[in-house]
């Protein structure tokens, strides 16, 4: 399209005179500085488009700032002297302090890593051990003029070679068939000996899984992908595989609800789903019905051990919540329960412990730190020093780190929220700014947000069940959508096995092969079945 001739230009030089104009004027300081960051800002803009490099995304980042928990560098950060706010001397000084010397800063270095990874790493590679043919421990050594002998260092060099494979990968066994001329009986050779006549080995239900469940991947692309490798499986076939596997993993999930009923502490969280049959019922709903879906991740402490839950439908996270604890016995203490602060998270049926994510409150300071650069890095400091102070007491017991947080956290705390209440008290903060909404919500929360400072084994923030639901947003951004409530299920057992043994440092591919390889003795005893329970060879023997 044709740009008329008056349309407005902008020439960079005559902006920069602007603002060696606006410093020379009359105008308040404080006005001046904000009107030349909005120019300095102009300024960026138009040479991003200039250079015909900027995405949409890219001018969303320039112009709102960073959508994430991540705060920018200080050399980003506006001065400080710019906000209208009053923080403690203590921390005027650090800054000034910092601001002051810069050029101690130590250089930036590189992120590690180099995409390769250890042969400790390489746990399901099959293993051969090589010994030399000429040579064997005892044997003098060969060199010449050397009068040693060799032994074995019992430290082997590594060798690992990669090779490529179909996701599902199929033998056709050709089985000699005679046949006799008189009585016209048939004779079928038999199947090699270790071959069981079963079409599909339980190794290929799992892989099918895995590529779906654990990556993802859409049962029409995967049903490509296996046509391209020769050995081609419809997209049906493979929904009912993964349903061969749901089932087979079914026991395993109810008894690991019950686990997650009577474990003392719960994360809580939702996140969106699209189930199709779901919205077409939504059409036949009368008004003020619910409508919405979402996909509840569900994280349960178990002694050492981690439980992932995932519910998919209607219900939000607390409601899943209270199914959750009917199975929890009644002389039982209420369970610590961990949320954001949506009321939708919490159980309204039976009694916990509230415990409010701290991140959540963090997050909101992060947003706005450069529009208000000094109240933000008060706060964001004093959580600072929360969270590092909770880094030391990893190795504690409870006890011990509740009474480790009420010496130390404990007053980082309390000045900070005397700090927020003087902000309201003197008029230093809009309550309805973005600054004074993210302080309200600090305020509002508080007992939730400091939970950890009152009640043993209290966490500070949601992040384990955030970290759960990537995989289920994983699944939402690459398969877009469930058909069906029920295939909807099916994933949310499978997946739930999948992120389990992930999370306690199980490898799904080995566990998931071995649970269908015992479908008879796991279904009599699920709870020898459970991923920490899972041994190899030696489970596999205990239970035969």
């Amino acid at each position: 399209m044709k740009m008329p001739d008056d349309t407005p230009s902008t020439n960079p030089a005559e902006i920069e005179a602007l603002i060696v104009r606006l410093k020379q004027s009359n105008l308040d300081h404080s006005d001046a500085l904000l009107l030349e960051r909005l120019l300095r800002l102009l300024l960026s803009v138009i040479t991003l488009l200039q250079h015909k490099n900027a995405s949409i995304s890219r001018l969303k980042r320039w112009l709102f700032g960073p959508r994430s928990d991540s705060r920018s560098k200080p050399g980003s950060k506006p001065d400080s002297d710019t906000s209208d706010g009053h923080p403690s001397p203590s921390s005027q000084t650090d800054s000034q302090s910092s601001d002051s010397s810069p050029s101690s800063d130590p250089a930036p270095q590189p992120k590690p890593g180099h995409g390769r990874h250890p042969a400790s790493d390489f746990k399901g590679a099959r293993v051969v051990d090589c010994t030399d043919p000429m040579l064997k421990a005892g044997d003098p050594c060969p060199s010449s003029g050397c009068r040693g002998h060799l032994y074995d260092t019992n430290s082997p060099a590594i060798f690992i070679q990669l090779t490529g494979q179909p996701i599902v990968g199929a033998t056709r066994y050709q089985q000699q068939v005679l046949r006799c001329s008189a009585c016209l009986q048939r004779y079928t050779a038999p199947l090699p000996e270790a071959v069981a006549a079963q079409k599909y080995d339980p190794t290929a239900d799992v892989a099918i899984a895995l590529t779906k469940y654990g990556t993802g991947l859409p049962f029409y692309r995967l049903a490509r992908l296996q046509t391209s490798f020769g050995v081609p499986l419809a997209a049906s076939v493979l929904f009912e595989r993964c349903e061969a596997v749901a089932d087979a993993l079914l026991p395993v999930f109810l008894h690991l609800k019950r686990l997650a009923a009577h474990s003392d502490l719960l994360y809580a969280d939702d996140t969106r789903v699209k189930i199709l049959s779901s919205l077409k019922e939504n059409k036949l709903l009368s008004q003020g019905q619910r409508r919405g879906l979402q996909t509840t991740g569900i994280v349960a402490r178990c002694g050492p051990h981690q439980i992932v839950l995932y519910a998919s439908g209607r219900r939000h996270a607390g409601e899943n919540i209270d199914q959750l604890l009917r199975l929890r016995a009644e002389e039982l203490p209420p369970p610590i329960q961990m949320g954001d602060a949506l009321a939708a998270n919490f159980s309204t049926q039976f009694e916990t412990i509230v415990a409010k994510c701290l991140a959540h409150a963090r997050r909101q300071f992060v947003y706005i730190e450069a529009n208000f650069p000094v109240e933000c890095a008060l706060v964001l400091d004093a959580l600072g020093k929360v969270y590092g102070f909770d880094a030391q007491t990893k190795q504690m017991s409870a006890a011990e780190r509740l009474a480790y947080h009420q010496q130390q956290s404990g007053p980082v705390l309390k000045e900070l929220k005397q700090w927020i209440d003087q902000q309201f008290d003197q008029h230093q903060v809009e309550p309805n700014s973005s600054l004074g909404k993210a302080m309200k919500y600090l305020l509002n929360h508080w007992e939730g947000l400091t939970r950890f400072l009152s009640v043993e084994a209290a966490p500070l923030d949601n992040n384990l069940v955030e970290r759960a639901l990537k995989l289920a947003v994983l699944h939402r951004k690459n398969a877009l959508f469930y058909k069906t409530e029920h295939g909807a299920a099916v994933s949310d057992i499978v997946m739930s096995l999948i992120e389990t043994c992930r999370m306690n440092g199980v490898s799904p591919w080995d566990y998931l092969v071995w649970v269908l390889s015992h479908l008879r003795e796991v279904r009599g005893r699920p709870q020898q079945g459970l991923p920490w329970n899972y041994r190899g060879e030696a489970l596999n023997q205990q239970i035969a």
